[in-house]
């Protein structure tokens, strides 16, 4: 069979669902291949500005539904990390208001102020203030630990490449001496068991589809999963040809993954 034992999907959002506000040619369409031929899907993004209501809200925009529990975002798996590993314990957050959010919508207690933080939480903040960086300065320099959603140094968006997550962890880091103590974001294995739980499949019944090497690719080569490069992002077929950890599929775009579902509707009938 051309899907070859693959149950589920684990798809990236950024430069591969949509680039900002628009979404991918051909995405929605796919997305309806893939849904009428009873595979099943998790969307997996390091994005840790948003909540899920607030990235499930912007698919629907753009006609492709996805339930809750299909979207696993840096920002949900930050908040899982810290309740099960310092359940009483306090973050300052450092991010857009689609991180403060997901963390309230799981329980995470939250510092009054900097100084009393146990974590800093590091995302993307694309609405930044000088006063908000120095609360985070404020908290590294007070002990709290730092956990950030992914290093990311950039990101592909409206109009172009747009910076990352690795920018404030950066500042943070050089004016503080702090080092990050945990990175929830892909290719963590926080991000590929989340997708496995959620998918509850084995790593081998699954694809990886991303237009990253960095986060994509080696997610799914360190978990076992095979992986499928697409070019709709911020990746050229001749990096992903020429990556040490090669994908095992490179696609013009997610729209390629329906001639491999056509295949297998002919095969079967």
């Amino acid at each position: 069979m051309a899907m070859n034992g693959i149950d589920g999907l684990i798809i990236d959002l950024d430069g591969t669902i949509y680039l900002g506000s628009q979404a991918i040619e051909g995405a929605k369409e796919t997305m309806e291949h893939i849904r009428a031929a009873g595979i099943k899907v998790v969307f997996l993004s390091n994005r840790g500005n948003y909540s899920r209501r607030m990235c499930q809200e912007k698919l629907e925009a753009m006609g492709i539904p996805a339930a809750a529990e299909e979207i696993i975002l840096t920002s949900s798996v930050t908040a899982t990390y810290l309740l099960e590993n310092e359940p009483n314990g306090k973050a300052w957050l450092f991010g857009d208001e689609g991180l403060h959010e997901e963390l309230r919508s799981h329980g995470v207690q939250l510092a009054a102020k900097p100084e009393e933080a146990d974590w800093l939480v590091i995302t993307l903040h694309e609405s930044l203030t000088y006063a908000e960086l120095n609360d985070a300065f404020r908290a590294a320099r007070s002990g709290a630990k730092l956990i950030v959603t992914n290093e990311d140094k950039t990101f592909p968006g409206d109009g172009g490449e747009c910076i990352d997550v690795g920018a404030t962890i950066a500042a943070i880091v050089h004016t503080t001496g702090a080092e990050v103590s945990v990175v929830v974001g892909k290719p963590s294995a926080y991000m590929a068991n989340a997708a496995l739980r959620a998918l509850d499949l084995p790593p081998e019944r699954c694809l990886v589809i991303g237009d990253s090497l960095h986060s994509d690719i080696a997610l799914g080569k360190r978990a076992g999963i095979r992986t499928a490069l697409v070019l709709s992002g911020s990746t050229t077929r001749e990096r992903g040809e020429a990556a040490e950890e090669r994908p095992d599929f490179i696609w013009d775009s997610i729209s390629d993954i329906r001639t491999l579902l056509q295949s297998d509707k002919e095969e079967r009938q």
